[in-house]
């Protein structure tokens, strides 16, 4: 069974940076998906930025975390990053990372395509 702890949350100012790690047991071979997701209270779970393993890493973000927002991944480590620069209010919520054996690339900021989950962290951004 993959497993899957984040950490690196916590509480930071508007315009501030935090990097979310998430330590997995195992990396999704070729044609999997990586992905940083986030809940804020009444809200849905969304994606925020994902990795498609293909024959090269295609990378994925929501359109509100562009240019802020980079994943990474450390093969070595076995762990995915978050780096979030220029933080603003809004993006304060229970961050998750999931991990995909195969996935839609199209699809990889979909929730439903991902099969482990880790238990989350939380980032609030304050002003």
């Amino acid at each position: 069974q993959v497993q899957l702890v984040e950490s690196g949350g916590g509480s930071v100012q508007v315009g501030g940076s935090l990097r979310l790690s998430c330590a997995t047991s195992e990396f999704p071979g070729r044609g999997g998906c990586m992905g940083w997701f986030r809940q804020a209270p009444g809200q849905e779970r969304e994606g925020v930025a994902a990795i498609y393993t293909g024959g090269s890493n295609t990378y994925y973000y929501a359109d509100s975390v562009k240019g802020r927002f980079t994943i990474s991944q450390d093969n070595a480590k076995n762990t995915v990053y978050l780096q979030m620069n220029s933080l603003k209010a809004e993006d304060s919520a229970m961050y998750y990372c999931a991990t995909a054996s195969y996935c839609i690339a199209i699809q990889a900021l979909d929730r439903e395509e991902y099969d482990y989950w880790g238990q989350g962290t939380q980032v609030t951004v304050s002003s």
